[in-house]
């Protein structure tokens, strides 16, 4: 007789120290992973294309969008004023460094995320390869659609990381959002971009939506962490294919005590 058994997941007292500790140790695998030469080539995909997005953005955009974000200025009665207290003061004009500011703020993230995005569909399989054979070969992949599932992913991550970044950029107004913002919006891409790539080719679906709610938090902590990262320009050029091996690391060893809980007794 067979006897499948599925144990219930971890009281919720200890589920935040587990998922500190998982993610402790997907960021050891990911920083030993990274020294790999296979993943330092790697980290050239994501980078170029953000960098070559960034000259695209700045040169089809940047005299558009200043020009408009100046024209709405104008109508910004708040601005207006604090125009005139400077210049009465004899001190600096506002919107001409207000309006430049603005404007990398809009752009320069677009590009981040399409670097992501590209880090995301392209990079993590390659990612996947690497520490999958070295570190996870007993891991059999059962995913379905993986392709598909991936790119629909990061495009509505994407859409939904812009038009929230933008939308939300008038409440950078309001002491501190102009820093909670940007690294929640940053923590939201990295999360909910990642955790989908780093199972989708060997998790079923069942065990991908079991994993995503069992270790929601764990995925959560990552993103954070790599957003509070994304605030030191240097950690631009590592961060996509870095933040994969995290989330590789911290999805597979998931999926793979998930599929050790399940015992088979033969009597």
């Amino acid at each position: 007789m067979t006897a499948l058994r599925t144990d219930s997941p971890p009281p919720e007292t200890g589920r935040f120290a587990r998922a500190a500790s998982g993610v402790g140790l997907a960021f050891k695998r990911a920083l030993v992973s990274q020294c790999h030469p296979t993943m330092l080539f790697a980290v050239l995909l994501p980078f170029l294309i953000a960098l070559v997005g960034v000259v695209l953005l700045f040169w089809l955009f940047w005299t558009p969008l200043t020009d408009w974000l100046a024209a709405q200025a104008s109508h910004w009665d708040f601005i207006n004023r604090t125009e005139e207290w400077l210049l009465a003061m004899g001190l600096f004009s506002l919107k001409i460094y207000l309006v430049p500011v603005i404007a990398v703020s809009i752009l320069l993230p677009l590009s981040g995320v399409l670097g992501l995005a590209i880090a995301a569909v392209f990079v993590m399989p390659l990612v996947l390869r690497h520490v999958g054979h070295r570190e996870y070969a007993g891991l059999g992949r059962q995913g379905k659609l993986a392709t598909s599932v991936s790119v629909w992913n990061a495009i509505w991550v994407s859409g939904a990381f812009v038009l929230g970044w933008l939308f939300t950029m008038p409440l950078w107004l309001v002491p501190p959002m102009a820093l909670v913002l940007p690294i929640f919006w940053w923590t939201f891409a990295f999360s909910r971009m990642m955790r989908v790539d780093a199972i989708v080719e060997h998790a079923s679906p069942a065990e991908r939506k079991l994993i995503l709610e069992r270790h929601n938090g764990g995925f959560w902590i990552i993103g954070l962490i790599c957003s509070l990262l994304n605030l030191l320009p240097p950690a631009w050029i590592i961060l996509p294919v870095f933040s994969a091996l995290v989330y590789a690391h911290y999805g597979l060893d998931a999926l793979q005590r998930l599929r050790q809980e399940r015992t088979i007794d033969v009597a």
